[in-house]
């Protein structure tokens, strides 16, 4: 069977879904690669690279697999064959239109986005992998947008204090984010409304905020706060966020809206010259304030709205990415086959719909459809 890897649409992408390592491994297990052209210039992988792994490159790519980082456009689901597997990070509900030119040509429709978050799910978590990129760079933008040092300098001219920079949620990228900029010298202080997370940020580096507000759900995930809660957290994060020279806000929530963190009021609050650099931009921003992909200047404070953060790392982003596709690949298919195992966790979790029918809940009533559970395929009695 073929898997076809796509060149990115989506503007200022630069990460691709397989590297030419990954491709060498798909090869070496029986699967027939095509490459679009020039889909891992951006990221430093060549055509010829991809050549040399065992891939041909072609001008279309078709597959009984097909594989990208971003949900393809309308226009592009109509390339997809049916029958066929699609798999990247389609986020459905902010995608629905796309889901349902999938499904209604009875492709299996996989993304990263519904991955379920469990001990054996690790190595093939995008999310965190990404998040993880994504943290980094933020903590890279705030240092740079920052008119001022991060580190303490003891200089002939004079003491600088460390730069106080505030991370606003402790997962992946915000742990990233607390152990980047304490590298770069900054006091760093975290807030969540996970309990658990407070043992996470201190051992990233970082003083956690306790406001008396929690929100612990199952699975290591947060409840939506309620209106009351929400009042009450805003009103004791306007301090914190006012005595910060930099606030980091990582607060995405996979396929949905990012919650808002920091409100005009907070943004008011702040020094001029201070500045927040909104990681969850894409998904609508956590600050009412934030544009994607733009600096807003409000009252002397900036807001950076920062735009697909991992794009900014085109090399290490794919790479990362690649192993996490290597990983959940190997639950739908091996030896150049696929066969899915609708008895696992993973499989049924990550499936949006497949052969026409909804799985996912959550996307079927969007789509105005009944969802219809996956069922076993029954094994043959030796």
């Amino acid at each position: 069977m073929k898997i076809a890897l796509f060149k990115e649409s989506r503007p200022g992408e630069t990460r691709v879904a397989l590297t030419p390592d990954a491709v060498k491994t798909l090869v070496n297990e029986g699967w027939q690669v095509e490459v679009e052209r020039g889909a891992g210039s951006l990221a430093h992988y060549s055509d010829d690279a991809y050549v040399a792994a065992g891939a041909t490159v072609v001008e279309a790519a078709s597959g009984d697999v097909n594989l990208r980082v971003n949900a393809p456009s309308l226009e592009e689901t109509a390339r997809v064959p049916e029958g066929s597997l699609h798999l990247s990070f389609l986020s459905p509900l902010l995608a629905l239109d796309v889901v349902k030119a999938l499904n209604e040509r009875r492709v299996t429709i996989v993304s990263f986005d519904l991955l379920p978050r469990i001990s054996r799910a690790q190595y093939m978590d995008a999310l965190s992998s990404q998040s993880t990129v994504s943290g980094y760079r933020a903590a890279l933008a705030g240092a740079t947008h920052l008119d001022r040092f991060f580190p303490l300098l003891t200089t002939a001219a004079g003491t600088i204090r460390p730069a106080k920079v505030l991370v606003m949620g402790v997962g992946v990228a915000g742990l990233q984010a607390i152990a980047t900029a304490k590298r770069l010298g900054a006091r760093v202080r975290a807030y969540d409304v996970r309990s658990a997370a407070k043992e996470e940020a201190e051992s990233a580096g970082a003083v956690f905020v306790q406001l008396g507000v929690t929100a612990d759900a199952a699975g290591g995930y947060a409840r939506e706060l309620t209106d009351e809660e929400r009042t009450q957290q805003q009103a004791a994060l306007l301090t914190e966020v006012a005595n910060s020279d930099v606030v980091i806000t990582t607060a995405a929530v996979p396929g949905r809206r990012s919650p808002i963190l920091v409100t005009t009021a907070m943004v008011e609050a702040m020094a001029e010259g201070s500045l927040i650099i909104d990681m969850a931009a894409d998904g609508g921003g956590n600050c009412e304030l934030t544009k994607v992909g733009e600096v807003v200047e409000h009252r002397g404070v900036r807001v950076v709205g920062l735009a697909n953060p991992p794009s900014e790392m085109g090399t290490h982003a794919s790479f990362l990415y690649a192993n996490n596709v290597l990983k959940l690949l190997g639950l739908f298919g091996s030896k150049g086959e696929l066969h899915p195992d609708w008895s696992d966790e993973i499989v049924v979790g990550v499936t949006i719909a497949s052969g026409g029918d909804v799985h996912h809940v959550a996307s079927a009533e969007a789509l105005g459809v009944s969802a219809v559970a996956t069922v076993p395929v029954a094994k043959e009695s030796e």
